[in-house]
């Protein structure tokens, strides 16, 4: 969910720093709720959780000394809501050498909101394999759920107005880290 945010509305949040910590964090989480980095795939969510998906597994990599397969899932075709947004390209889904049968898939998503993109996301999964178990970790979680799905690592919660507009830009995209809210712009 970014956009380039009007400046006088916008406040923000988190900086690169608040960033970098976030993801720290979640990757330390990752290695203790799955004990050790066996078996985990870390898939991002085009177009910013793969980015984060893969600082996720440089960190892992730098703890444990190993390498986390990571790809990216994109879930375009699989949302429900797709007639209320402008259309987008598909960007690609590129899975790990080793797939995703039996292992413990890591969906990593930028913001999570009302939950949708989740659940296409799930879906998504269900066509290309049969993970063990699959997680979610998101750097930013604001709330507004309209449908009963939960973050298992979260670097920040963020309580927001359903008219705010979380943003976050990432330097591999944007050219700098932060999280930003802008006022009155779902």
């Amino acid at each position: 969910m970014s956009a380039a945010p009007d400046q006088k509305n916008e406040r923000v949040l988190l900086e690169g720093a608040d960033i970098t910590r976030a993801v720290t964090r979640i990757a330390h989480e990752l290695l203790e709720s799955n004990k050790g980095a066996d078996d985990l795939v870390l898939l991002g969510i085009p177009t910013r959780g793969v980015p984060i998906a893969k600082r996720l597994a440089a960190k892992l990599a730098e703890v444990e000394g190993r390498t986390v397969p990571t790809g990216s899932l994109d879930v375009t075709m699989y949302r429900d809501d797709l007639r209320r947004h402008p259309t987008r390209a598909l960007l690609p889904t590129e899975l790990p050498a080793g797939g995703i049968d039996d292992k413990v898939v890591v969906l990593v998503d930028d913001v999570l909101y009302s939950g949708r993109t989740i659940r296409a996301a799930l879906d998504a999964l269900n066509d290309l394999g049969r993970p063990r178990a699959v997680r979610l970790a998101v750097l930013v979680d604001r709330g507004h759920r309209e449908l009963p799905i939960r973050a298992d690592h979260v670097g920040k919660n963020l309580p927001t107005s359903s008219a705010e507009r979380v943003s976050v830009l990432l330097a591999e995209l944007d050219g700098r880290d932060a999280v930003l809210i802008t006022a009155g712009a779902a």
